[in-house]
């Protein structure tokens, strides 16, 4: 809390609410934690570009990881400055960029206001929207016993999501090193965004690294992973067809319906090598 009243305090990202809850034929009143949903503008010298609607937590690394995923910096040092500042109707991320990155921005800005997790409100064509993800290099090779063994290791750090139940998650894996960030949001494209700011400022090689999601796989979803560089998804939902092309024709390796007993492949399998290749069998 601040002592100044002028000065409004950051929302909290869980709150706790009263409810009545009807179960069994029997009414109890009670409360649940829900996550918080806040107005966040993203400003560029001075101008506002972007409003999104999100999880009020790790929001510097969701200003990085947008203005990364959006082609808007290239990276972390194409950041001049950036604060953080709760105001009365939200948080700002204030960002300056370089003279030549603005420019650039101003020559295609678009506005966005959209509702949770928007991904592509916003664009001004369909070829934007539809636009083929970079190709990716990645050195990333897993058994399945070890992609299993990954994904196992998301749930138990989601802790915003252990309270509500109502937030998606984005983490990085790597081999070798373990579960190295996790990002959550009450919007799945925000989540992953937060990630990709996240992991831009570690020590982290994602040629080697794998990309875990709570959330079904979008083509928005691939274009970002591609900018982050991982070469695998793993995600615990089903993709689109469209996200199946687009990871396909950019080099990724795509897992999905992941859960305890096994995955399903869609795209550049050679990534996960079995153990034991003679027990391969076709499963509808």
């Amino acid at each position: 809390m601040t002592d100044d009243p002028a000065i409004p305090d950051f929302p909290p990202p869980i709150r706790r609410l009263a409810r009545a809850a009807w179960k069994d034929g029997v009414a109890a009143q009670g409360e649940r934690a829900v996550p918080e949903e806040t107005p966040v503008a993203l400003t560029y010298n001075g101008t506002t570009h972007a409003v999104m609607m999100a999880t009020p937590l790790d929001i510097a690394d969701f200003a990085l990881g947008f203005s990364l995923t959006e082609g808007i910096i290239t990276g972390v040092a194409d950041i001049l400055s950036l604060d953080v500042i709760a105001v009365e109707d939200g948080i700002e991320a204030r960002m300056w960029i370089a003279p030549e990155k603005m420019a650039n921005l101003t020559a295609r800005r678009r506005h966005l206001a959209g509702p949770t997790g928007c991904g592509l409100c916003g664009v001004e064509s369909l070829a934007e929207a539809v636009k083929p993800a970079a190709l990716v290099t990645s050195q990333a090779r897993l058994s399945p016993q070890d992609l299993l063994a990954a994904m196992a290791l998301l749930g138990p750090a989601q802790a915003l999501n252990h309270e509500t139940r109502a937030v998606h998650a984005a983490g990085y894996f790597e081999p070798g090193r373990g579960l190295l960030a996790v990002c959550e949001d009450v919007g799945r494209h925000n989540a992953l965004d937060k990630l990709v700011g996240k992991v831009a400022k570690l020590d982290a090689d994602p040629g080697r690294g794998v990309l875990l999601l709570t959330s079904r796989v979008s083509i928005e979803m691939v274009q970002k992973a591609a900018v982050l560089g991982v070469g695998l998804i793993a995600a615990v939902s089903a993709p689109t067809s469209l996200a199946v092309r687009t990871a396909d024709a950019a080099g990724i390796t795509l897992a999905a319906i992941v859960r305890a007993d096994g995955f399903e492949l869609f795209t550049h399998p050679g990534r996960i090598a079995p153990d034991e290749p003679s027990r391969q069998s076709h499963v509808a």
